[in-house]
């Protein structure tokens, strides 16, 4: 299987566990994801995700939205200053590598987008 690359984010706060869950968390805010799947999508095994997982949602930055079977489904809380102070880090951080882009580059990214 191919490696995926870091993301600026973690590659900006290091590639630890909890990173890699808001991580994904971040990137896939809209959405909601059983323990489970945000374990497998993130690289986490169980026990390191329940080593902190309550810290997530004492602190308000994981929300419970829904129960799916016996799967508790749990997505990134946008309505915490926190959850969203973290979004704009990594849209800053976005913004950072594409300024140091060339034009030529930044062309190649929009026409790929499509």
């Amino acid at each position: 299987m191919k490696q995926i690359p870091n993301s600026l984010f973690v590659e900006f706060l290091g590639d630890y566990p909890l990173i890699r869950v808001l991580d994904f968390l971040i990137e896939n805010r809209i959405f909601d994801y059983s323990k489970k799947d945000i374990c497998k999508y993130a690289d986490v095994s169980w026990n390191t995700l329940e080593d902190f997982w309550d810290g997530l949602e004492k602190n308000g930055l994981v929300t419970h939205t829904r129960k799916v079977g016996k799967a508790n489904m749990y997505k990134l809380n946008t309505a915490n200053p926190m959850a969203n102070q973290l979004i704009e880090l990594d849209k800053a951080l976005m913004k950072q590598a594409m300024d140091k882009l060339d034009e030529h580059e930044k062309v190649k990214i929009v026409a790929r987008s499509h």
